[in-house]
């Protein structure tokens, strides 16, 4: 099939590379003219896990091209995946200038029937708009073309989004034709072996299919971060009470970790965009607002900690900071939890020494007016004449550490975990002050070297205060 993509983002170059992959002959067009050139060198203008590796090859075998030519990539496909940023407006709202752009575009330079479906992340309605604005400009033109439009929301996990996008767990396909439903199952045929995974439903349902699923995912992580904050003040560990929870198979473990607040370029605009949406409608998403407000809160959580710790001193004082990226496998930094603690501590007149695997050019223009914000190479170079350590993102590189490596590096053996990774019994008995989310331990003078499990520890009483 002939396919074009537009837009070389996240959504957009992981979907174009994947139908070329499996052999569809794909035109990706972005205005981005230094973005265009790269790509077609095979080199992508962000990391993803294996995403390179899959451009350079359909690259060499001609099965994807790139194009800065609205007109060409209209021209050249016979289905027309929309797939540009949305990105929030002061308000909350997305703004779909973009979107409506390539539509106006797909109406200009339209020769024949096309099928025109949205990938990018929209409100519910988008596709009445898109659908007035391509008939406007045929009408403008008096051409009677047909074409037809569908939603097809994007459900990739930036990391994973590679595996997420041949590997898909669901595809949602709405439209209110029958034709275009035949149309994305003869697309989408390669990617069902054994069952059919496509969910077919009405337009404005597809469109609100993507919201409402990162809304929930948002909703648990904010609601376990409610909750480890009730765990330390009553002396509970979030950790054991996961478990707990998770083991209801009505709850299961996925999204349920307690943490220093989720980023990203989807849970917190979508969120927004959601109560927006439903603000519009004359509705009060009480929920929706308390998802995003706990978040906000919570990405506070560490610098909180790190204060109160060291009593509002830290003017001389230097953090080593490990993780910038918002999550593993990526190097975007888009409303990242790194972004307001390293802000935060520079305010506060700390130096900050920073590493993270793939993340440091992006943070590197995210912090050029800080004077104070210093990048290394490596993990543990970054730890030499620092205060204490934050984990802020959770990289496998980070999984198991040398922790004598780590004590001897800094000034003091002092551990800030953001996202529970480590193990507080080890730490503890190695002489470390150890800190993390809702698990509120610490070491007393008997237990260097002698606890085996958290009964062994005692709680720290400043979070038993009720």
């Amino acid at each position: 099939m002939k396919i074009s993509v537009f837009g070389a983002g996240y959504v957009g170059l992981v979907t174009a590379v994947g139908f070329a992959e499996i052999g569809n002959t794909v035109t990706c067009m972005d205005f981005d003219v230094a973005k265009i050139d790269k790509l077609r060198e095979g080199k992508a203008a962000f990391y993803e896990p294996g995403l390179e590796e899959l451009l350079a090859r359909n690259v060499d075998s001609n099965r994807i091209l790139f194009t800065s030519s609205q007109k060409e990539a209209v021209t050249s496909g016979d289905i027309l995946f929309i797939a540009a940023g949305t990105p929030p407006q002061s308000d909350g709202s997305a703004d779909l200038s973009a979107i409506f752009d390539i539509a106006s575009a797909i109406g200009q330079f339209s020769e024949e029937t096309k099928v025109i479906v949205t990938k990018s992340t929209v409100p519910v309605g988008t596709f009445k708009r898109v659908r007035d604005i391509i008939q406007a400009e045929l009408d403008r033109r008096g051409e009677a073309i047909a074409f037809r439009v569908v939603s097809n929301p994007e459900f990739l996990k930036e990391g994973t989004a590679v595996d997420d996008f041949m590997k898909p767990d669901r595809i949602v396909v709405g439209a209110d034709d029958p034709a275009a439903f035949e149309v994305m199952r003869e697309l989408y045929a390669p990617f069902q072996r054994r069952e059919s995974i496509i969910i077919e439903m009405d337009i404005a349902s597809a469109e609100l299919t993507k919201y409402s699923a990162n809304a929930f995912l948002a909703a648990r992580i904010s609601l376990m971060n409610e909750i480890s904050r009730i765990a330390e003040r009553v002396g509970a560990d979030i950790e054991q009470i996961r478990h707990g929870v998770g083991s209801d198979p009505r709850i299961g473990h996925s999204f349920l970790y307690a943490g220093c607040g989720y980023g990203g370029s989807c849970f917190q605009k979508d969120v927004n965009a959601l109560i927006h949406t439903a603000e519009s409608l004359g509705l009060n998403p009480q929920l929706l607002k308390s998802v995003d407000a706990v978040n906000e809160s919570q990405k506070n959580s560490l610098f909180e900690k790190i204060h109160s710790h060291f009593n509002g001193h830290l003017a001389d004082k230097t953090f080593a900071v490990w993780g910038l990226s918002f999550k593993p496998d990526t190097d975007d930094m888009r409303c990242a939890p790194s972004i307001p603690l390293i802000t935060a501590l520079h305010r506060s007149g700390a130096k900050i020494h920073a590493y993270d695997p793939v993340a440091i050019p992006t943070a590197t223009d995210i912090f050029s007016d800080l004077e104070k914000v210093y990048f290394h190479e490596s993990k543990y170079s970054a730890l030499r004449g620092a205060d204490a350590l934050i984990l802020v993102t959770e990289w496998k590189e980070f999984r198991a550490p040398d922790f004598e490596e780590i004590s001897r590096a800094l000034n003091q053996a002092i551990v800030f975990d953001g996202r529970n990774q480590w193990d507080p019994i080890k730490l503890l008995t190695m002489g470390f002050q150890y800190f993390s989310i809702g698990r509120p331990l610490r070491a007393t003078p008997q237990t260097k070297g002698t606890a085996t499990n958290l009964f062994d520890l005692e709680y720290d009483s400043r979070f038993l205060e009720t």
